[in-house]
């Protein structure tokens, strides 16, 4: 039995080659980024908690000047909703698959560097490092196979209404530099893509440019969505086109051919 508090980190996520295919049966290239991460600890208790951060689930303000500035800059929601949707899923998938859990409660709280709304997979992160702890608390990490963490990931997130692919959750479960197949066949006969981890030391030295006002991309994916659904012949050809960058991406990353991996 766990006793002792439990602590998981998750990396910011960088889609290198392929995004946003993963949405639509491609192929990707993704790495972790160390310089940004979020933690979960998770400590034994006698009810079960959701600790709110005490700045990114804010709910005392100096003023209403002070909360409408805050609700325009960071949005509504903190990362409170992504603990309680993976505890949910997470719940769930080990009930229809007849995995029993132990009793016992505990306190969930979490941390988080990773600038919002920058492609940097903040919320996935904070989600990956949950489910990271749910697996040990409850021990039942030699049941779950690692190739089905990244949909429990992704289905907490669809349970908030945030639009996603499998790309960023898998690169941070796995770790690293991963290439990831995503074709129909293969997700619909295994329910998941072909993962492929890669040798970090192949990346070339790497700049990360950001902006410091960022926007929702959720609206556009959303209408780019809408359209390869409605059977888009530009849309399904250009995201075709994207995801063979990655298969040509990752030859040029095994051949550590710099030149041919910038003109991809």
């Amino acid at each position: 039995m766990v006793t002792e508090a439990i602590e998981h980190r998750a990396y910011a996520r960088v889609g290198l080659l392929g995004n946003p295919s993963d949405v639509y049966y491609g192929r990707t290239v993704s790495f972790s980024l160390g310089n940004f991460h979020a933690s979960v600890r998770l400590e034994p208790s006698e009810d079960l908690v959701i600790k709110p951060h005490p700045t990114h689930d804010l709910v005392v303000f100096r003023s209403i000047d002070h909360l409408v500035n805050r609700l325009e800059n960071e949005g509504y929601y903190g990362g409170v909703r992504l603990l309680m949707a993976i505890c949910k899923v997470f719940y769930h998938y080990c009930a229809d698959n007849k995995i029993e859990l132990k009793t016992g409660n505990f306190t969930l709280s979490y941390d988080t560097n990773i600038p919002r709304q920058t492609g940097l997979s903040g919320s996935s992160a904070i989600v990956c490092s949950a489910l990271n702890c749910l697996l040990d608390f409850y021990e039942v990490r030699h049941l779950i196979k690692v190739e089905i963490r990244p949909d429990m990931i992704l289905r907490a997130e669809k349970e908030l209404g945030i639009v996603a692919g499998l790309q960023d959750r898998v690169a941070q479960v796995y770790g690293g530099l991963v290439y990831m197949d995503f074709s129909k066949k293969y997700m619909d006969d295994w329910g998941h893509g072909m993962y492929a981890p890669m040798d970090i030391g192949l990346l070339p030295p790497l700049y990360l440019i950001y902006a410091e006002n960022p926007s929702d991309s959720g609206k556009v994916h959303s209408t780019v969505r809408r359209r390869w659904l409605d059977g888009d012949s530009f849309i399904i050809s250009s995201m075709e086109e994207v995801a063979n960058l990655a298969l040509v991406g990752r030859k040029a990353l095994l051949e550590m051919n710099y030149t041919k991996l910038a003109n991809s």
